[in-house]
C-alpha cells in the first residue's frame, strides 16, 4: 500500500516553485543591472565596469533585492494573471531594495574615506564598490521595475493570445453594464483558457460612456438600442453584468429584447462576489425569479430563533413546495425535533432525505398520514408533543377542487379542524396556518374551503390556550403545479404557451420569501389573527409567458406560440390582497398586515361543516356551494363572476407598472 502523504508534496512544490522563481529574478536582476551600467557608460561595454565592477555589484544587489523581493511575498505570484496590484508590488519591492542600497553605499563611502585618506591605500577588493556612480543604482530601480513588469505581462499575454478555442464558431457576446463587474467579465473571458465568447461590445445607460473602449471593446449603446445592436452585431449571447440592478432593471432589458432569438445570462449578485463564493465569469442563466424577484425580507432573527429552537415543531404538507420549504427554515433554527406530516410518500422521502443531508445534527421524524384521519392524528399528537403546529397541507388546485369539491372539503376543511383540535387536546402553543389570497371573496370552492378553515381556527382560538393564527399569500414561484412550471414544459415542447385570458393576473412571492414572512407573522400571533403578506404588485401572466418564452432563447408568436384557452371553473381575472385598507392593521413588519373581522357564530360553522361532512363523499356541487353560502355569503359559487372582475380591470391597467411595461416594436 502506498504512504501518500499530501502534505510534504504540497510542500515540496510550494519549495520548487519558490526556488524557480527566485532564479528567474535573479536572472532579471543581473539584466537589470547589465542595462543600468550600459546606459551610464554611453552603451559601452569596456574593462572599466566589466566584469570585475559589475559582477561585485551584482552579488551585492542580488543579496539585497532576493531577500527584499521575497519579504514582499513576490515570489508566490501567478505570472499569467499579473495584474495591476502586482505591478505596485514590484514598485514597492524595488523601492525598498534602493532605500537599503543607495543609503548603504554612502555609508560604505564614509567608511572607507575615514579608514583609508589616501585613495590609493583602498584595498584592491573594495575598489569596484568604492568607484561606482550612485545614478548606476537609481537606473537600476528603475530598469528592474521595467523588466520583471514587462516579463510578468509577456507570460499574461501569451496565455491570453495562444488560447485554445472552442469547436465551431465562437458565440458572439453583449455585455450589459460598463462598469466595473462588466470590465472585470470581460478581463477573465479574456483570460480563459478556452476561448469560447467573443465580446462584441458594451451596452449601458450611461450616456458619457457611449462610444468609449474597455480594453479594446467598445460601449455600443444604451439598453433602448439593445436589439437592434444584437441584430447588427450578430449576437448570440447577452450577458447582464449589473450586480446591484434591481429586478425592474433587469426586467426592463429583457422586454427590450423580446423578438430577439437570444440567450440570457447574469453575472452572480454583489454578495457573493464579494465573499468569494463566485466570480465575476461564472454566469448563469437569467431566471424569471430575477424578472419578479423582490428585495430581500428583513427578518427579526432573534423573535423567529427564540420561537422554534430547541422546540418540538410539526409541519403538515411537509413534502409540497411551501411545506418543504418550511422545513428548510425552521430547521435552520435549530428544533429540538422537527416532525414531517404528508400524505403521499416521495415528497416525504426526499424532502427527509434533504433536510438529514443539510442538517446532520438535526432530529427529524418522518410520517404518512391524512390529516383528516383524527385517530391517526390524535396517535401522533400523543407521541411527540409538538410545541409549535406549521400547517402547510392543502388541495390547492382550483379547477380540481371544482370537479370534486367534497375533497376540497374534506382536505382542507375537516383537515385543519382536526389537526387544530388536536392541537388545542394537547397543549401546542401555537398553531400557524397558512392560508391564501384566493380565500377572499371567494369564486371557488378552493377558496372558500380556506376561508372556513381560517373561520374555524379563529373560532376555536377564542376558547383555547394554544395560539392560533392564520398567514394569508399569493401565488409562490416555481412551486409544484403552478404556472411557471408549466410554461417550461410547454416550451421545452415548442409550444404552443398556453394562457387562460389575456388580462389574467396575479401577485407572485418566491418560495423562500413567504416561508420566511409565515415565520415572522407567527412570533407576531397572540390568537385569532390572521395575517396577510404584501405580495408587492401584481404581474399580468400573458407577461409571464412573453418573458419566459423570451429567457428561453425564442421569440413569442412567432418560434412559440401563445394561446388563450379561456378562464377555467372558479378562477378569477384579479387576486384580492392587499395589507392596506380601513380593515387592515399594520405590524411591526412593513411586509406583514392583520386584517380584522367580525368570527363567525361557532355553532352555526359547526352545523353548516358537519353538512357539508355529510354530503361531501356524493361530490354534489349545488349542496356543497348551498351550505358554503350559509357562512360565506360572498362566495359566489356557480354563478357567472366575470362581471365581477370588470370593474377591477380598469382599476388594475391603470394602478400599476406592471400593466404598463414598456412596448417593444
Amino acid at each position: 500500500m502506498l504512504n501518500f502523504n499530501s502534505n510534504n508534496v504540497d510542500k515540496k512544490n510550494i519549495y520548487g516553485r519558490i526556488f524557480r522563481l527566485m532564479t528567474v529574478h535573479s536572472v532579471l536582476f543581473a539584466i537589470a543591472l547589465f542595462l543600468s551600467f550600459v546606459v551610464k557608460n554611453s552603451m559601452e561595454v569596456d574593462a572599466k565596469w566589466f566584469p570585475e565592477q559589475f559582477l561585485i555589484w551584482l552579488l551585492v544587489i542580488l543579496m539585497v533585492k532576493i531577500t527584499i523581493f521575497g519579504l514582499c511575498g513576490q515570489y508566490s505570484g501567478w505570472w499569467r494573471y499579473a495584474s495591476v496590484s502586482d505591478l505596485f508590488g514590484i514598485i514597492k519591492a524595488s523601492y525598498l531594495s534602493s532605500l537599503i542600497l543607495v543609503p548603504g553605499w554612502y555609508i560604505f563611502c564614509l567608511i572607507i574615506g575615514k579608514t583609508y585618506p589616501d585613495p590609493n591605500t583602498i584595498p584592491t577588493f573594495l575598489v569596484p564598490l568604492h568607484g561606482i556612480d550612485v545614478s548606476i543604482l537609481i537606473i537600476d530601480w528603475a530598469a528592474t521595475i521595467l523588466i520583471i513588469c514587462v516579463a510578468r505581462m509577456s507570460i499574461r499575454l501569451y496565455y491570453e493570445e495562444n488560447r485554445t478555442i472552442s469547436k465551431g464558431r465562437l458565440a458572439r457576446m453583449l455585455i450589459v453594464g460598463a462598469g466595473n463587474a462588466g470590465e472585470t467579465l470581460l478581463r477573465e473571458i479574456q483570460r480563459m483558457s478556452k476561448m469560447q465568447y467573443e465580446v462584441a461590445g458594451f451596452i449601458d445607460d450611461n450616456p458619457k460612456k457611449i462610444g468609449a473602449k474597455i480594453h479594446g471593446t467598445t460601449v455600443l449603446g444604451n439598453t433602448s438600442q439593445i436589439r437592434d445592436i444584437a441584430a447588427k452585431e450578430k449576437i448570440d449571447e447577452i450577458v447582464i453584468a449589473m450586480p446591484s440592478a434591481s429586478h425592474k432593471q433587469i426586467r426592463k432589458v429583457i422586454e427590450y429584447c423580446r423578438g430577439a432569438n437570444l440567450k440570457f445570462s447574469i453575472v452572480p449578485d454583489l454578495v457573493s462576489i464579494a465573499t468569494g463564493q463566485v466570480s465575476v465569469s461564472q454566469m448563469r442563466e437569467v431566471d424569471i425569479n430575477d424578472l419578479l424577484g423582490r428585495d430581500p425580507v428583513t427578518l427579526d432573527m432573534e423573535s423567529i430563533r427564540q420561537f422554534l429552537n430547541n422546540k418540538v415543531i410539526l409541519i403538515t404538507g411537509a413534502g409540497g413546495s411551501i411545506g418543504s420549504e418550511m422545513c428548510r427554515q425552521v430547521a435552520s433554527f435549530g428544533p429540538k425535533l422537527l416532525i414531517l406530516v404528508e400524505k403521499v410518500e416521495n415528497p416525504l422521502f426526499f424532502i427527509d432525505r434533504e433536510l438529514r443531508n443539510k442538517f446532520s445534527d438535526l432530529e427529524c421524524r418522518p410520517h404518512i398520514c391524512d390529516i383528516a384521519d383524527a385517530q391517526r392524528v390524535d396517535h401522533l399528537f400523543s407521541k411527540y408533543k409538538p410545541e409549535v403546529v406549521i400547517h402547510a397541507a392543502a388541495h390547492k388546485h382550483v379547477p380540481l377542487m371544482e370537479n370534486d369539491p367534497g375533497e376540497a372539503i374534506k382536505n382542507n376543511v375537516v383537515g385543519t379542524r382536526t389537526i387544530a383540535y388536536a392541537s388545542d387536546k394537547h397543549g401546542v402553543d401555537h398553531f400557524v396556518m397558512i392560508s391564501t389570497d384566493k380565500a377572499v371573496n371567494p369564486t371557488s370552492i378552493m377558496g372558500s374551503s380556506k376561508r372556513l378553515a381560517e373561520m374555524s381556527i379563529q373560532c376555536l382560538s377564542k376558547r383555547s390556550k394554544t395560539v392560533f393564527s392564520t398567514v394569508r399569500f399569493g401565488n409562490v414561484l416555481g412551486s409544484n403545479g403552478s404556472v411557471i412550471p408549466i410554461f417550461r414544459e410547454q416550451i421545452r415542447r415548442g409550444g404552443p404557451v398556453t394562457v387562460t385570458h389575456p388580462d389574467m393576473c396575479r401577485y407572485f412571492m418566491t418560495i423562500p420569501e413567504a416561508s420566511q414572512l409565515v415565520l415572522q407573522a407567527a412570533t407576531m400571533g397572540s390568537g385569532g389573527e390572521i395575517f396577510v403578506l404584501d405580495m408587492g404588485e401584481p404581474v399580468k401572466i400573458v407577461d409571464l409567458a412573453r418573458d419566459l418564452i423570451t429567457l428561453s432563447g425564442f421569440r413569442p408568436n412567432e418560434d412559440i406560440e401563445i394561446n388563450f384557452s379561456g378562464m377555467r371553473p372558479g378562477e378569477k381575472l384579479f387576486e384580492e390582497l392587499s395589507i392596506e385598507g380601513e380593515d387592515m392593521a399594520p405590524t411591526p413588519h412593513s411586509k406583514i398586515g392583520i386584517w380584522h373581522n367580525v368570527p363567525a357564530d361557532e355553532n352555526i360553522l359547526d352545523s353548516v361543516v358537519g353538512e357539508l361532512v355529510d354530503v361531501a363523499n356524493d361530490n354534489n356541487y349545488q349542496q356543497i356551494v348551498a351550505l358554503i353560502k350559509e357562512v360565506i355569503p360572498e362566495y359566489v359559487g356557480d354563478v357567472d363572476s366575470m362581471k365581477l372582475h370588470e370593474a377591477h380591470l380598469e382599476k388594475c391597467k391603470n394602478s400599476d407598472t406592471a400593466f404598463n411595461r414598456p412596448s417593444v416594436n
